[in-house]
């Protein structure tokens, strides 16, 4: 009997596949790759993404970013709207499945390999059988087997993506045959070594050579995710990808905490209220408005009717007002947070909330810890790169005119995810941190670490900017932290995210900080458990001093040196699964740029290296 749906009389067709909202703002945005139960497919761009128009757009309001990246975009052909900068990805129903609501999907690769050993044809999806949403290759005498994707495609560094070309590369030292009639066969392994591509015509490969890129073709340009018209001119040389493997598809996710920023209230409050004001041109509309809608008086609080109706003129015109770098704005903020008083608890609409710890309860050479018990973090993906990931600078913003595929053709948005929680912010006091980057040591590791970042940047068109011993400290400081608070705060190390305030000691700002935050998108926060060990910090740092000091891979692990690494684990120091590593959703930097022993003394090392030389 098929399938009824609630409040249906009809038999109505579900979805192909469900995924969580938050993946498709990293994981499974548009233009990556994804099994299916019964197909391999490729996520449609945002030209392809359907919302339910009873339900209206769910637009979320986040100035900051939206100014911020619209800035990035200056120059280039993509655009972001002003009002409505970001959307959250579609929300299907189950009860009532529609096409009207979700993000559309193409089928890719179309080269199927049929399962039967003794056949194992590599042939195109149009010319096999579908039965039962699967497809079925009728092998030469004999009965019909499963065929199922390939697991190679063709890529570029630019994003582009396409069917590898298996004919091309085949005949490679062999006169092209009239008609191709492919194998795949892998071997036991599976091994790159093992596989070979066997033509009727007796030509025959190994997969292996498809790794220089020299054997491979120019790419073509396709940018499928993007429909029909998104084919472009490109003129690099084509590279094997596992369609399965993590380099198939890394997102630029950018993100801002919603905090008061200091001479823009006025403006913020009016873009909040908007959707009331876009027509609003006297102050006797403004003051009508605000007697008449409860809602807009209590968004406009203390503000003259004079200085709304500024805002919205400004507004009007496209001006934005002027903003400080993200990350410089977020700890201007968080470091100008009064000191907490017993009782004191955050307001319900509230989406910012914090306190900072008083004095004689933080540890030494901590300048300041403040508990963040209402965060409000908006998330949003801007573009993605294949094969090689792009690092975002201090500021956590990517230049997007370097390796960035974009999203969409025709469309002035962005897809985002709001994520609600609490935080710890630390940070360390300047002058300590001024005067331990002038000490001998760390002036010698730093070269050693940066001419293991320069034997990296020769892979890269367009490497970023070396980080600095300042970063290398707060990011391995961030990773000791997260696996030492997770044993008590109730949640997983997983769940935990770092973010890093990191400017020089010449910056106007200098900033030298963590925020460790947890959250989750859909709900109204968490339980206040990470914002309780942030009392207890100084028995944290004991813990990641003790986590530091001693790695179970020690005195490998303690001794690895990036510069002229055989191994090229040129991004860090001493580092390893066995004491840095922490998962990578909880990493801004994929668990790069770590060096232990800038933060607690190793075997092997001068201690004046460590910045904590002796147990907090």
């Amino acid at each position: 009997m098929p399938k009824k749906w609630k409040g249906s009389a009809q038999k109505r067709i579900p979805p192909d596949g469900t995924v969580r909202q938050g993946q498709l703002i990293t994981t499974f945005g548009p233009g990556a790759l994804m099994d299916l139960v019964d197909h391999a497919v490729l996520v449609g761009g945002l030209d392809f993404w359907s919302y339910d128009k009873a339900k209206g757009l769910p637009v979320i309001q986040e100035p900051r970013l939206r100014d911020a990246i619209a800035k990035r975009l200056e120059g280039t052909e993509r655009k972001l709207s002003v009002e409505k900068a970001f959307l959250a990805p579609p929300i299907g129903d189950d009860q009532e499945p529609t096409k009207f609501a979700g993000v559309q999907v193409l089928e890719f690769p179309t080269w199927m390999v049929c399962q039967n050993p003794d056949c194992r044809a590599l042939v195109r999806s149009t010319g096999l059988e579908i039965k039962s949403g699967r497809y079925w290759h009728q092998c030469t005498g004999g009965k019909p087997s499963l065929a199922i994707p390939v697991r190679f495609v063709g890529a570029c560094k630019r994003g582009h993506i396409t069917d590898f070309p298996w004919i091309y590369f085949t005949h490679l030292d062999f006169k092209r045959c009239a008609a191709a009639n492919l194998r795949l066969l892998e071997g036991a392994t599976g091994d790159f070594s093992e596989v070979r591509i066997v033509c009727s015509c007796g030509a025959t490969t190994s997969l292996s050579k498809a790794m220089t890129t020299e054997a491979n073709p120019t790419c073509p340009g396709e940018r499928p995710w993007l429909g029909t018209q998104g084919k472009e001119e490109c003129d690099e040389r084509l590279r094997l990808l596992v369609r399965t493997a993590s380099n198939a598809c890394f997102a630029q996710v950018v993100s801002a905490l919603s905090i008061p920023e200091k001479g823009n209230e006025v403006a913020e409050a009016v873009q909040g209220l908007w959707n009331y004001l876009q027509k609003v041109d006297s102050e006797n509309k403004v003051a009508m408005l605000r007697e008449l809608q409860p809602e807009v008086e209590a968004g406009l609080g203390g503000y003259s009717n004079a200085e709304v109706l500024k805002a919205i003129e400004a507004r009007r015109k496209g001006q934005t007002p002027e903003r400080k770098a993200l990350r410089t704005a977020e700890f201007e903020q968080l470091i100008a947070q009064p000191t907490e008083t017993a009782g004191e608890l955050p307001g319900e609409d509230e989406d910012f909330f914090a306190r900072t710890v008083a004095a004689d309860r933080r540890p030494a050479s901590v300048a300041q810890v403040v508990l963040a018990s209402k965060l409000r973090e908006v998330r949003a993906q801007i573009g993605f790169t294949r094969l090689e990931p792009a690092t975002a600078d201090l500021q956590g913003e990517y230049d997007l005119g370097v390796q960035s595929a974009p999203l969409g053709l025709l469309t002035d948005w962005l897809p985002a995810s709001e994520i609600r929680g609490e935080g710890v912010f630390l940070r360390l006091d300047e002058q300590a941190v001024q005067a331990w980057e002038a000490r001998s040591a760390v002036k010698q590791r730093g070269l050693e670490l940066l001419a293991g970042y320069d034997q990296w940047a020769k892979a890269y068109t367009n490497p970023p900017d070396f980080p600095g011993t300042r970063f290398y400290l707060l990011h391995s400081l961030s990773h000791l932290l997260i696996s030492a608070i997770a044993l008590e705060c109730g949640y997983a190390a997983s769940a935990i995210r770092e973010r890093i305030y990191c400017a020089p000691a010449h910056d106007p700002t200098p900033m030298a900080a963590i925020l460790l935050s947890t959250g989750s998108s859909g709900s109204e926060g968490t339980l206040g458990g990470l914002v309780e060990q942030g009392r207890n910090l100084s028995l944290h740092l004991c813990r990641a001093y003790d986590l530091g000091a001693l790695c179970s891979n020690d005195p490998v692990c303690a001794g690895h040196s990036p510069e002229k690494d055989y191994a090229e684990r040129y991004l860090e120091g001493a580092a390893c699964h066995g004491c840095l590593y922490i998962a990578e959703c909880s990493c801004e930097r994929f668990n790069r740029y770590l060096d232990r022993a800038l933060v607690v003394p190793t075997i092997g090392h001068d201690p004046a290296l460590a910045f904590f030389s002796e147990r907090p």
